[in-house]
């Protein structure tokens, strides 16, 4: 038997660390928008270089678009484009199986 080559390709984006986790938390945004400093406080296991390592890859993927605004001071905001929307959607699932059963002690989670 073989392997779907299009989960696998899927897998090879989500099974990169902090990829899945910067797709949920930016599904969980007003308009599916955060800026770079909410990212990296909410994220806070995260690097600075490895937080913008990371969007850089998602952009190329067309999951996240960066916006970078023209005024005083300019400020730059990450969106989660419409392909990376349908990507968040089919992780709820997931999300929901794991929450049935995986244990976790939410009160020492980071």
């Amino acid at each position: 038997m073989k392997v779907c080559p299009y989960l696998e390709s899927c897998f090879e984006i989500l099974g990169r660390r902090w990829n899945g986790l910067i797709i949920h938390y930016l599904s969980n945004c007003s308009d599916y928008t955060a800026h770079f400093s909410d990212m990296k406080r909410d994220l806070n296991a995260i690097t600075p270089r490895s937080l913008s390592l990371k969007l850089t890859e998602l952009a190329a993927y067309d999951l996240v678009e960066k916006k970078v605004s023209k005024g005083t001071p300019i400020t730059i905001t990450y969106h989660l484009s419409e392909k990376g929307q349908q990507l968040a959607s089919a992780l709820q699932p997931i999300q929901a199986w794991a929450q049935q059963h995986i244990e976790i002690d939410l009160a020492n989670h980071k």
